[in-house]
């Protein structure tokens, strides 16, 4: 008995002690995070959430002296946050928007700037069930590396013509298998990933970035670049075409104007003409209708002597 509690002891000095290195531990990040948070002005706000460590180590390497990225719990990250918050404004909004699993980003440059360049470092990856197709997703006809079996019957399955030649399991001819925005189900991804097709885009999940009181959301980050080019010739093509319904004339859509004027007209004009058409032959038959019988006098005589 007096042995079985001198071991309890034991345990929970052993115990105590680990939870007291682990508290001091967390401290000591928790300080270290802090000295980030104060240092620098543009903070980034990353979900880890599913992200392989690849792609972060790649991040960290391409922006190697423009930024430092942290990992952490977000436990230490919110130790941390309690000595900045009044420091910083609006920071309490920006707290908000921590993750389970986050990662921060400490920088001075630009945020549009920094999101575009870390925007651009995506890597392909195999598609998983669930996932949303990013564009058409095609497969082409040729040889594959898997040898001849069941595999042809997951490939069929998913609508992918396959045969075998030498041995070794060929797409018969190029198919398309899904397109933009479907749903990828389980045997599609699964056929894919045996095909060695990668159709899917991963990269850091950053959620927002700070700067100076101001709180950028990826909507407004994704703008920059090609996003934003996307969104301009968007609102261009809707302004076009609301501008060309309505009859509003600009320097821009006066071709488009004029040709729907044309059309409008040759249809106008191929109407009249049908009508006239018709009405003439109406008149010509109406005439022959009502047009009375002449008689030959020569056959009136003869007739009148008989």
């Amino acid at each position: 008995m007096v042995k079985a509690n001198k071991t309890e002891k034991t345990n929970k000095k052993i115990s105590s002690e680990k939870m007291s290195r682990a508290k001091e531990q967390k401290s000591k990040q928790a300080e270290e995070m802090k000295r980030f948070f104060e240092k620098y002005p543009v903070i980034g706000i990353i979900d880890m959430f599913k992200t392989p460590a690849i792609i972060l180590q790649n991040v960290k390497k391409k922006s190697r002296g423009q930024a430092a990225i942290k990992m952490t719990k977000k436990v230490v990250l919110v130790m941390a946050l309690k000595g900045v918050r009044e420091k910083k404004k609006n920071f309490e909004e920006f707290e908000k928007l921590i993750p389970q699993q986050p990662a921060i980003v400490f920088t001075e440059s630009d945020p549009f700037m920094f999101y575009a360049m870390v925007n651009r470092l995506k890597m392909p990856t195999a598609a998983k069930e669930g996932d949303v197709a990013p564009n058409d997703i095609s497969v082409s006809a040729g040889p594959t590396n898997l040898l001849a079996g069941p595999a042809i019957s997951e490939l069929t399955k998913v609508g992918i013509p396959a045969g075998v030649e030498e041995g070794k399991i060929s797409v018969k001819k190029d198919v398309v298998v899904t397109r933009k925005g479907d749903i990828i189900n389980k045997a599609l991804a699964n056929a894919l990933k045996k095909l060695g097709i990668e159709p899917m885009q991963v990269g850091l999940n950053i959620i927002a970035i700070y700067q100076n009181g101001m709180i950028y959301g990826k909507e407004a980050l994704s703008l920059v670049g090609e996003g934003y080019l996307n969104k301009v010739r968007e609102a261009f093509t809707q302004a076009l075409n609301l501008s060309v319904s309505i009859g509003y004339p600009t320097k821009t859509n006066i071709s488009y104007l004029l040709a729907k004027a044309k059309l409008h007209a040759d249809a106008l004009a191929s109407k009249i003409k049908i009508e006239s058409e018709t009405e003439a032959k109406t008149e010509n038959v109406t005439v022959t209708e009502n047009k009375p019988e002449i008689k030959n006098e020569s056959q009136n005589e003869s007739g009148g002597t008989s």
